[in-house]
């Protein structure tokens, strides 16, 4: 595609979440409130991790990185749909379009493969504990967090320029309250069919691929924690596992209801409700859950609070 057939469309219009005047207002509080309490969970502990010794380990690590990238692919939407909630503005260049599509995109790619990492930390941990250090050391763990992000802007780079190299000659209306992917290239005047099947099979094999070493990681955890014969052993590995299954259970299942239900039930309104969840309320769960269910951040946080007394 030459750059004047993919630039004849120069902005996008976001349709947004909804065009009643009496229910921007609730939202907007809503999703502030959201936004505030994703930024102190995941900045908070991301510091926590960085001020407490005792959290310098692989599994904080991984947690200190999905902070981050839990606050990074929230951020590249909600600030956007407040605005558009607020003031209308719902107005996106093509450029800040594509950028928006590519943090977003990339920040969730970064997680699918960090769960799928700290699964590994979790079987590593569980089921081969007097090998632990030295399996899962510095060198280890900095390779996978960087394989993570190395193959998730590989990835989205590869997504984002398919998306891009199509025309968009006709309406520029977005019927989304982001640039997600299949709701920009639904709008394309030129044949899409191999950049969708690009997409499909990417995406599909990102997501298996994360979802197989999870599977077969738990399934040796819990074939492990079935053979100990103490209840205390039982109870510290499930406890050590707890919190990432959750994590899981929340983020994969979010991404089945969305791509696995039946083509009838599948609408746009269904879309954004499900959206919401993944854009806004997934970032704001990660560290309750984490914090919540796990002792030694409560320690950690408790720490700093006496501390800062």
């Amino acid at each position: 595609m030459t750059m004047m057939n993919r630039t004849e469309v120069t902005q996008f219009i976001l349709m947004g979440l909804t065009n009643d005047p009496g229910l921007q207002l609730p939202l907007f509080i809503t999703f502030l409130l959201i936004y505030v309490i994703t930024l102190i969970g995941n900045l908070g502990m991301i510091l926590l991790i960085l001020l407490d010794s005792r959290l310098h380990t692989p599994m904080y690590f991984f947690l200190g990185n999905l902070s981050l990238v839990d606050f990074g692919y929230s951020s590249a939407v909600t600030p956007k749909v407040m605005a558009g909630l607020l003031i209308g503005d719902k107005i996106m260049s093509y450029n800040d379009c594509a950028a928006q599509m590519f943090f977003f995109a990339a920040f969730a790619t970064v997680e699918n493969f960090l769960l799928a990492s700290m699964a590994y930390d979790r079987y590593a941990a569980v089921c081969k504990p007097l090998h632990y250090a030295s399996s899962m050391n510095t060198s280890v763990c900095v390779c996978l967090i960087v394989g993570c992000y190395v193959l998730a802007f590989l990835n989205v780079s590869v997504y984002t320029g398919d998306t891009f190299s199509l025309s968009f000659c006709e309406s520029n209306v977005v019927h989304h309250f982001f640039c997600d992917m299949p709701a920009v290239m639904a709008l394309s005047c030129s044949d899409r069919h191999i950049n969708e099947l690009v997409l499909i099979c990417l995406a599909s094999f990102n997501i298996f691929f994360a979802l197989i070493i999870i599977l077969v990681s738990y399934i040796v955890i819990f074939i492990t924690i079935f053979k100990m014969h103490s209840r205390a052993g039982h109870q510290k590995a499930i406890s050590t596992c707890a919190s990432h299954f959750t994590a899981v259970f929340i983020f994969y299942g979010t991404i089945i209801f969305m791509y696995l239900q039946p083509t009838s039930r599948h609408t746009m309104d269904n879309d954004k409700i499900v959206s919401v969840f993944y854009t806004m309320v997934i970032p704001m769960l990660n560290p309750l859950v984490y914090s919540l269910r796990n002792k030694e951040v409560k320690r950690a946080f408790m720490k700093m609070v006496l501390n800062e007394k």
